[in-house]
């Protein structure tokens, strides 16, 4: 880790960590909501999907938390939750429904999340060294 201040890359990575966090915090809430007030094919199932998807939610917020403090270990969950965002944003372009605008919504965060958490300047800052590089 390096001293001075937090390079505002690691700062964005960190808050589109955050805000997918807590669109799955949202969609879980949603689904468990709907699961135990409507009237679902399989309650049980219904209850079991939000409450995994709140679980979920624990990976990119606890990345989130990690990035802004510096920690080296949170890009590696921050890199995984955006390379599963990214077919879970071509499943929903491929609706034909209001989900279209949700996955481009979602395909452009994983991408700009990716870009950012492979910059030098993020690495740097996490202190994260390359293959070969000890000192």
């Amino acid at each position: 880790m390096t001293d001075g201040p937090r390079p505002r890359r690691l700062t964005y990575a960190a808050a589109l960590a955050g805000l997918e966090g807590l669109a799955l915090v949202a969609g879980g809430v949603w689904m468990l909501v709907l699961g135990l007030t409507g009237s679902p094919d399989d309650r049980g199932q219904a209850v079991t999907g939000g409450v995994t998807v709140i679980v979920l939610a624990l990976l990119p917020l606890l990345a989130a938390r990690g990035l802004l403090l510096r920690k080296s270990w949170s890009r590696g969950p921050a890199v995984i939750t955006q390379i599963m965002a990214l077919p879970v944003a071509y499943n929903l372009l491929q609706a034909d429904s209001v989900a279209i605008p949700v996955g481009i919504v979602l395909a452009v965060v994983a991408i700009a999340s990716l870009v950012l958490l492979v910059n030098s300047a993020t690495t740097q800052a996490l202190g994260i060294k390359g293959p070969g590089r000890s000192s």
